[in-house]
């Protein structure tokens, strides 16, 4: 009873807390009002330490988004996670990383922005290897160390900014142009997003950190942790236009995206397919923000935390009741157990597409259509092409595995949708899913955009999803019923199929040589010379002079005698010498 009633209260405290701001945001909106809130801590070299938050309008929406999110899949939680005998430490982590991502969304301040930051390295790494084995202990580690890598660029970041007398970056939009130390500082926080939203090269730790439990994946790995990097680079975004450097995140951008949407139509674990969704969105998000479209970023931002947590949520309903098998070849037939849940996972997989009046394609299409009227290479607009149509022939990848055929699991295992926590969650997320693209682009976007494009290109975004359909059902069909077809592209599809090698060079090459140096290093410096000359070597010269003066201590008087008259003679040589 006590479990339960924690569950319950932290949902309806974020379900409340989420629905207040969402109003206060809206109405900040409206009148176009910010709230800049600091007090000060301590002074440091004339530069003052302040705690700050900003409240306006993109904060407070954001963050009721969190909230809202948050609470659906703690009360999910409740159903999914109920043969856990520590479901209370769950939930309490959980809000940790709420509080650690409420933090970083209203701060504008480096150092207090480290604070939620690093505090959702930590709680996301707890998260990783809540399941206690050595796949989850890996992952955990990978996701670790690839996270270092930003902490320290923010850390570097905030040790330039010492020169300006503060950490608020807001305060230097108007006179960074000719500021070297500002655009060290800009590099550093690209490098940070990146690490932190998985762009290549750091794109190995999303899915592998899929070994986390699947409410986490919902809320950590979809809507709040990875988008804290694109979130940031929003904030950072005239910086981004001043110093010209939108062209390099525009294409590690695109790369990251084409390489994710490639990589899912060769994966078989339900989870690491949406992850690798997730990988193909966030390279989409930081691509349109690198073209300076901040707002277009952030819409896109909102609406894909919406319908990726129903996915992940539909995925961990299908994988809770097919005994934990993440498999997407065991399901088959779920529409015929699980009616409900197929429908949500079918209209998110809908929206994921860019399906018209939902979530989805509100931002997808709008960001296409700008990509199309934009001053771009044709390299770059084959690129954003080519991922939406391998985002539709994923989508239909899993519904082709999930909902066709015969079911593959076991012949006498039985599965439905009666968990009402589960359907709950699924359902709450589902109504805002339909509706709120068309709202928040009416609240975004009051005035719409007015884009004249020729036909051919108005039409482009439908055909290529059309085509990806027909492209994903014939590979599915060709690939995986000719064997020596597949035999023969065996090492194409192993290139594909693992993200071009990247966790493997990441693991036994990139990971380990420094943590094989720092072994090294610390087997002979610390545990050899720095023992030798420090610690041990001090330990036992002590010892040796104790055991000196014990010998003095235990010997007869006679000995004393004659040290005495020994050492009396000795300074009476001195004394006559200097005589």
């Amino acid at each position: 009873m006590y479990l339960i009633s924690i569950c319950s209260l932290s949902f309806f405290f974020l379900l409340i807390s989420g629905t207040l701001i969402f109003i206060l945001g809206v109405y900040y909106l409206m009148i176009d009002y910010s709230v800049f809130v600091e007090w000060e801590l301590f002074n440091l070299n004339s530069s003052m330490l302040v705690m700050t938050m900003i409240f306006d309008w993109m904060s407070l929406i954001f963050l009721s988004f969190v909230l809202y999110i948050s609470s659906l899949v703690i009360y999910y939680s409740e159903g999914y996670m109920s043969s856990e005998k520590n479901i209370n430490r769950f939930i309490l982590i959980v809000l940790m990383f709420i509080l650690s991502m409420g933090f970083l969304i209203i701060s504008p301040n480096l150092v207090s922005i480290l604070l939620g930051w690093d505090g959702l390295g930590l709680v996301s790494y707890c998260l990783v290897i809540y399941y206690q084995n050595v796949n989850s202990y890996g992952a955990g580690m990978l996701t670790a160390l690839s996270n270092r890598v930003g902490d320290v660029a923010i850390l570097i970041s905030i040790a330039w900014m010492l020169n300006f007398g503060s950490w608020n970056y807001i305060y230097y939009y108007d006179f960074i142009s000719s500021s070297y130390e500002m655009k060290i500082i800009t590099m550093l926080i690209i490098l940070a997003a990146m690490t932190k939203s998985a762009q290549i090269p750091f794109s190995p730790w999303l899915p592998a950190a899929m070994a986390a439990p699947t409410p986490v994946s919902a809320l950590v790995h979809s809507s709040t942790l990875v988008t804290a990097g694109v979130y940031l680079l929003i904030r950072f975004s005239p910086m981004l236009n001043i110093f010209n450097y939108g062209w390099f995140l525009l294409l590690i951008g695109c790369m990251t995206m084409f390489m994710a949407g490639l990589g899912a139509n060769f994966e078989f674990d339900l989870k690491k397919i949406i992850a690798l969704s997730t990988l193909s969105q966030l390279g989409l998000m930081m691509s349109i923000l690198a073209m300076g479209y901040m707002n277009l970023a952030f819409f896109h931002l909102l609406t894909h935390a919406l319908f990726k947590a129903l996915l992940f949520m539909c995925a961990g309903s299908m994988i809770h009741n097919l005994n934990y098998s993440q498999d997407i070849r065991f399901m088959g037939s779920v529409v015929n157990f699980m009616p409900l849940t197929s429908i949500c996972f079918n209209v998110s997989s809908l929206t994921l597409c860019g399906m018209p009046f939902l979530a989805g394609f509100y931002s997808k299409d709008l960001i296409l259509e700008m990509v199309c009227s934009s001053w771009i290479n044709f390299f770059i607009l084959f690129l954003f092409f080519i991922s939406t149509g391998l985002t539709a022939s994923y989508s239909l990848r899993l519904f082709y595995y999930s909902m066709f055929g015969d079911n593959n699991f076991y012949s006498s295992f039985c599965f439905d949708d009666s968990n009402y926590f589960i359907s709950f969650g699924m359902i709450g997320l589902l109504i805002i899913v339909v509706f709120g693209g068309s709202l928040l682009s009416w609240l975004i976007f009051p005035i719409p955009y007015m884009i004249s494009l020729p036909y051919y290109l108005k039409l482009l975004t439908m055909f290529v999803v059309i085509l990806g359909f027909y492209l994903g059902y014939l590979i599915n069909n060709f690939v995986y019923s000719h064997d020596l077809f597949s035999l023969n592209m065996c090492y194409l599809f192993s290139f594909i199929g693992s993200m071009w090698f990247m966790p493997l060079i990441y693991t036994k090459y990139i990971s380990y040589l420094p943590l094989k140096f720092g072994y090294l290093s610390s087997k002979v410096l610390d545990y050899g010379w720095g023992e030798l000359f420090g610690g041990q070597g001090l330990y036992g010269l002590f010892l040796y002079m104790i055991g000196y003066i014990q010998f003095w201590y235990d010997s007869n008087f006679s000995v004393y005698l004659l040290t005495f008259i020994f050492w009396m003679f000795i300074i009476l040589v001195i004394f006559m010498l200097y005589l």
